[in-house]
């Protein structure tokens, strides 16, 4: 069975951090791109950030550019999301996702597979 878990989102003050974690099971990450998209009530999902196969290739929302890093670890079938300097319209629900490339999974939203979802709230 295909399954990725999000882990890591919470509550945090504005300025703060969090690590976001994804662990994928029952299929092996080392090909995908696996990247990372938000939902806000009332918004549309955007993509986050993505990250190619070999780590060449990136894309960051352009409200991710200095602040989020994406990173993976195929021996761990997980990537992560740490988010630095947090602010409040950075509160949505964090979902992790891998696609056939970054073009195609950030950009078109074309998704292989999908997690369930981690909440992040940014309030004082």
């Amino acid at each position: 069975q295909i399954q990725l878990v999000e882990s890591g989102g919470g509550l945090v003050q504005p300025g703060g951090s969090l690590l976001l974690s994804c662990i994928g099971s029952g299929f092996t990450m080392d090909y995908f791109t696996v990247g990372w998209f938000r939902q806000a009530p009332g918004e549309e999902r955007e993509g986050v950030s993505c990250l190619g196969p070999d780590d060449k290739e990136s894309y960051y929302g352009e409200f991710a550019k200095g602040r989020f890093t994406i990173s993976r670890d195929n021996a761990k079938n997980t990537w992560y999301l740490q988010m630095n300097s947090l602010k409040p319209e950075d509160t949505a629900v964090y979902y992790c996702a891998t696609g056939i490339s970054v073009q195609a999974l950030c950009e078109m939203k074309i998704h292989r597979y999908f997690g369930r979802g981690t909440q992040v709230t940014v309030s004082s």
